[in-house]
């Protein structure tokens, strides 16, 4: 995998991957599963969500890969992506798995990950990662993503 382009700020996380929606010619319908972890990798999620809320996907967010948890993810007038409401996986044409998964102490291991991504072999595979989480924890050397984007959180400035 060869780097692209840099993007800055949030829509540097968000344009790309709506592009890479796009030219994958998904369609109204489409499935896109997203696996992370329940409230770190939940807003992240629906923001990107939100990104591609007018190309009327199907989506659902998976607490780390337990899909029997699955749960929609839906405009909230007003408010904006919401998880909510159970969800059934099927036949997805993009799974995107959260970098949050690679973090320390979280309870999914690489292997995990990989064997349920696998049982979509037609998904596209999306990562999207902060600091370099998945190439840290090795992540990288066993799942092959199609798109992967690793933004930084960094610095973080604070004022009081």
């Amino acid at each position: 995998m060869k780097q692209k382009e840099v993007f800055q700020g949030v829509p540097g996380m968000l344009r790309p991957f709506k592009e890479y929606i796009e030219k994958k010619g998904l369609r109204a319908g489409d499935q896109v599963v997203y696996y992370g972890c329940p409230g770190t990798c939940t807003p992240f999620v629906e923001l990107l969500g939100f990104a591609v809320r007018g190309l009327d996907l199907k989506q659902v967010f998976v607490p780390y890969v337990e899909e029997s948890k699955a749960q929609v993810i839906r405009l909230v007038p007003d408010i904006g992506m919401q998880a909510g409401g159970p969800a059934s996986i099927k036949d997805p044409a993009m799974v995107v798995v959260m970098g949050g998964l690679s973090m320390p102490n979280v309870p999914v291991t690489v292997d995990q990950v990989k064997s349920t991504i696998e049982k979509h072999p037609d998904a596209s595979r999306v990562g999207i990662c902060f600091m370099n989480m998945f190439e840290k924890a090795g992540w990288l050397k066993a799942i092959d993503f199609d798109l992967l984007i690793d933004a930084s959180i960094n610095p973080v400035n604070v004022w009081k």
